[in-house]
């Protein structure tokens, strides 16, 4: 079973309520389920994880490329600045696997600094707006 890591940024925990007018009202534990649930739908072995911390973020990472995993990402805020970041997620991609950047909001919708993604550059591709659905199509498109 292929195996991919999906994960989420800062603040992903407080899905349900925080903003859910922006971010909807399923809770991490129900995004937790549909994707982990559509994952072994699709054949795939989904784990999933989230951090407030870069560093930790970056190590998953890391651990993506030496373990030839692919990554479906929700930078969340450090999608417009951490360049770090972004250092890590080209190594995934240009070791032959896919990173695809979910959002769960549209961010050209929203402020002004969320239009700039540092990611979207390096990622095999950028699913955003469709709320959970965002994370259901980027693993049917690893899964594709």
């Amino acid at each position: 079973m292929q195996k991919v890591l999906v994960l989420n940024g800062p603040n992903l925990a407080r899905l349900g309520s925080r903003e859910p007018d922006i971010y909807g009202s399923t809770n991490y534990e129900g995004l937790v389920a549909a994707v982990t649930g559509l994952g072994a739908e699709l054949g795939l072995s989904v784990d999933v994880r989230q951090t407030d911390s870069e560093s930790e973020l970056i190590g998953w990472l890391h651990e993506a490329v030496d373990g030839g995993l692919d990554v479906v990402l929700n930078p969340a805020a450090f999608t417009h600045y951490s360049y770090a970041l972004r250092d890590a997620a080209v190594q995934v991609t240009k070791s032959g696997k896919k990173l695809i950047e979910v959002h769960l909001s549209n961010p050209h919708t929203r402020e002004e600094f969320r239009h700039t993604s540092v990611i979207s550059g390096v990622a095999t591709g950028v699913i955003a707006g469709f709320g959970l659905t965002s994370y259901l199509l980027a693993l049917s498109a690893i899964a594709s």
